[in-house]
């Protein structure tokens, strides 16, 4: 069964996204601990980040910098924080967070809930800047 990532990348499920190439996706998280919280994903299905082939793992990670650059030119912060958790989707993935203070990245504090529109905002701020 494929994960609840793998249907987004495919498209069998709807997402803000805000960056893609050949090998990587990159959308907005829709339980989001901060505006403009952002997954960044393989579009091959590994779930342990570290078990991405060699080739994989670096693509994702220079396709995630290029997300964060993109993220911090479109949206207010003083850094853009990275974390791998992991345990959430059997998918690998990157969470980028938009801070100005580490406390921002505090994944136990209550997560936002956004408005449809306020969302697609962010997501085409973040997309414009996407180089």
């Amino acid at each position: 069964m494929a994960s609840i990532f793998s249907r987004i990348i495919a498209g069998e499920i709807p997402s803000y996204r805000v960056a893609e190439d050949e090998k990587n996706y990159a959308f907005l998280d829709i339980n989001p601990v901060a505006k403009g919280h952002v997954l960044v994903v393989p579009k091959a299905e590994v779930d342990y980040l570290f078990d991405l082939e060699e080739d994989d793992f670096i693509s994702l990670q220079l396709f995630a910098a290029r997300v964060a650059k993109a993220m911090k030119k479109a949206m207010p912060c003083v850094k853009v924080g990275v974390a791998v958790m992991g345990l959430e989707v059997p998918h690998a993935h990157i969470h980028l967070m938009p801070i100005t203070r580490e406390s921002d990245m505090n994944f136990f504090k209550e997560h936002l809930s956004l408005p449809a529109d306020e969302m697609a905002e962010i997501a085409q701020k973040i997309a414009n800047e996407f180089e």
